[in-house]
């Protein structure tokens, strides 16, 4: 089994869970199913039956009652430990935005997955901490700077989820610092709170690269919160010419292509596959090989976007590598591949990739990496 890094994941709740509870958080819903219908019964819920039955000693396919009856009998916690460990990660590079008191700390996630945690920081949490602290329109920018500076001394990696707040079309030009005052001005009056001003949506993206470690991007589906056409990263296309740190396309789906094509063409840019396979189920296979279609083969990195639910995170892994070798064995028939170059492949997407883009060495720990002064 191939050594395999989750580039991007979120922790898992810290407790039991009733059926209606578990069947939404298999989900990128805010509401229960109608009457008659199931979340369960969809790709997600077969892989729960296919991957996750198994690990918590059922057949596979057992019916998802039997599955939920066995997850409670287990009790939450050795469940998560099982599910977790039967992923197989060494490493997870955990975003800390979603953290909340009914989840785990990133330390506990890490004892039961038996792999080593390192932090993502999200850019917006940040910006909303900073805002809530009293600081003024004037010193917003440099307060933002240090704080930043503080959270990231120990991170992999900073995330925007500024597709959710304005979309992708962001321009290649960094606000004026004037109209950054401004932004914040208003922002603050307000009360602070959800930051949504674009502006200073831009301002923060800066500031992430500023800080001189790789950067993710939310793009692609999520919650009903998005506009899915904003989420095509093509949109980014100004901004990605203007930076040149390692950017790190998260999801995509369903604008995996144009992806593929953004990592072809700008050497610092990166497709990440997480959320992606583990919501499609049998289909990722398909889409994983569209994900190969144009990105060079070290551009591609796995992870799952597991969040609240330890079943994704073996969804992910388990879903991946099975859809991965079956590309990769297909090859082969095809004669387009060597086994030396599909072994090649599969390290690199597994873990080689991650550990060079985000600057880590065996076992998980971080390489020192150079500030990016603004």
């Amino acid at each position: 089994m191939a050594v395999l890094i989750d580039a991007h994941c979120h922790t898992v709740v810290a407790g039991e869970l009733d059926a209606a509870a578990f069947e939404l958080a298999c989900t990128e819903a805010h509401l229960p199913a109608p009457a008659g219908t199931s979340y369960l019964d969809s790709q997600v819920g077969l892989a729960v039956r296919r991957w996750c039955a198994p690990a918590l000693g059922l057949p596979r396919h057992a019916e998802i009652g039997d599955y939920l009856a066995r997850r409670s009998a287990v009790g939450w916690r050795a469940a998560t430990r099982t599910l977790l460990r039967s992923a197989g990660f060494e490493t997870l590079l955990v975003d800390t935005g979603l953290d909340g008191p009914d989840r785990l700390d990133t330390a506990t996630l890490g004892d039961l997955a038996g792999a080593a945690v390192r932090e993502v920081v999200r850019l917006e949490a940040v910006a909303e901490h900073v805002a809530s602290t009293g600081v003024d329109a004037a010193g917003f920018a440099a307060a933002l700077a240090g704080v930043l500076e503080r959270r990231t001394a120990h991170a992999v990696a900073v995330k925007s989820i500024i597709a959710y707040r304005a979309g992708l079309a962001v321009p290649a030009e960094r606000p004026a610092a004037a109209e950054v005052r401004r932004a914040a001005g208003d922002w603050l009056r307000g009360g602070g709170g959800r930051l949504t001003d674009p502006v200073l949506l831009r301002h923060v993206l800066w500031a992430g690269v500023d800080t001189g470690l790789p950067l993710q991007v939310h793009t692609g589906f999520g919650d009903r919160d998005l506009a899915l056409p904003a989420a095509d990263p093509a949109h980014l296309q100004p901004f990605l010419g203007a930076v040149d740190g390692p950017v790190v396309l998260l999801h995509c789906y369903p604008y995996h292509r144009q992806a593929g094509w953004l990592a072809q063409v700008y050497p610092h840019v990166y497709l990440d596959v997480g959320l992606t396979v583990g919501h499609l189920g049998v289909r990722a296979g398909a889409v994983l090989a569209e994900c190969f279609e144009l990105a060079p083969f070290g551009k591609v990195l796995f992870s799952t976007d597991a969040y609240l639910l330890p079943e994704l995170y073996l969804i992910g892994a388990a879903q991946f590598r099975h859809s991965l070798r079956r590309m990769l064995d297909a090859w082969r028939a095809d004669d387009a591949i060597s086994a030396a170059d599909a072994a090649r492949l599969t390290e690199r997407v597994c873990a080689g990739t991650a550990r060079r883009v985000y600057a880590l060495a065996a076992g998980g720990q971080r390489r020192p990496v150079r500030r990016r002064s603004s």
